[in-house]
């Protein structure tokens, strides 16, 4: 198999690891939001990025040294700003509701995620047939995004659920601009994986195997948002009084919260992987591929588990809209990224 193909194939699992780890959140009721995104957060901070990183990058401190301590620090404040793009994220679904709001978020992510850093780092490249197949891919995947909240829009109103999450003290206005500042920051992970191509490369000179050199970078990246996102969820916990609500769960709600810590990064350096695989732009296509999927993955475990249940035909029909549409975005970013990279 084509490294290419391989790096499909990851982007694949990769996307369905981000669009499943939020389960654990709906398959722990006795424990607020906070105690399963703390607990989730601090497993991936613990058991993912630097046991990767110490076992896979020879020298790892000497890499870091290599790589300059600007390297290093951007590369941190960009997990940073993944962190706080969470945060700002659940403030903005509290006040504009959950159909706007992804619709905003996944345009958002994608567009600075992967078409502002090309514009950035490589500007020419835009104009060639492959970044106009890019740009188009994601014109394409927005467009489904958009008739994948319709369709969620429909299935709320038709359940009986509020559109608007009432009482939650944020103006609309405000959750629109959070909203904003949630998608542009939440793509500093994938601009962390690009500005820190730099610690990849030394840790290829250190010795690293090809598939490993990014769990250098993840290490940061991880350390950062993973961090953030741990204290964001204590300080939770103590402003709510919930810290005691551990004590209620049982043996399958820690195994929902090793799942969200092992799947939310494992799908992050699964992508990373598969970036390289696909070539020399492969950060700029897969990242968009791996959003697609997560969308696709998060959807069809809710049909599964029931969230579709009752519906009539009008939200089915625009759920399966959106699916055909996303479906065609990810061949065109497929065939984007062997155009860039000819």
């Amino acid at each position: 198999m084509s490294g290419f193909l391989v790096g499909i194939l990851l982007v694949i699992i990769a996307g369905c690891c981000e669009g499943l780890f939020s389960l654990a959140v709906t398959r722990t009721p006795k424990w607020r939001f906070e105690n399963i995104w703390m607990l989730g957060s601090l497993i991936a901070l613990a058991v993912v990025p630097w046991p990767l990183a110490l076992f896979t990058i020879p020298h790892l401190l000497q890499v870091y040294a290599d790589a300059g301590t600007r390297v290093v620090v951007v590369t941190l404040l960009c997990g940073a700003a993944w962190g706080l793009g969470g945060i700002f994220w659940g403030k903005s679904i509290a006040a504009v509701g959950v159909a706007l709001g992804v619709s905003l978020m996944m345009a958002l992510i994608t567009s600075f995620g992967s078409l502002v850093p090309l514009a950035i780092f490589e500007p020419a490249k835009l104009a060639t047939p492959g970044g106009l197949a890019l740009v188009f891919a994601v014109a394409i995947m927005i467009i489904g995004v958009v008739a994948m909240a319709k369709a969620g829009s429909l299935r709320a109103a038709e359940q009986g659920q509020a559109a608007v999450s009432g009482g939650s003290g944020v103006p609309f206005m405000a959750g629109l601009i959070f909203c904003l500042v949630a998608g542009v920051l939440s793509a500093g992970v994938n601009f962390g994986f690009i500005v820190g191509a730099p610690i990849a490369q030394k840790a290829a000179a250190h010795g690293s195997s090809a598939a490993a050199t990014g769990f250098a970078i993840w290490s940061l990246v991880f350390t950062a948002n993973y961090g953030i996102n741990t204290l964001y969820g204590l300080g939770l916990a103590i402003k709510n009084k919930s810290l005691g609500r551990f004590a209620e769960g049982t043996p399958s709600y820690w195994f929902w919260a090793v799942f969200m810590g092992l799947t939310w990064p494992g799908g992050i350096a699964l992508y990373g992987i598969a970036a390289h695989k696909m070539g020399a732009y492969g950060a700029y296509a897969a990242f968009p591929m791996m959003l697609l999927v997560s969308i696709l993955a998060g959807n069809a475990a809710g049909a599964l588990t029931g969230e579709w249940k009752g519906t009539s035909r009008r939200p089915r029909t625009w759920m399966l809209a959106g699916v055909v549409v996303l479906f065609i975005a990810f061949v065109v970013l497929g065939l984007a990224n062997k155009l860039m990279a000819a």
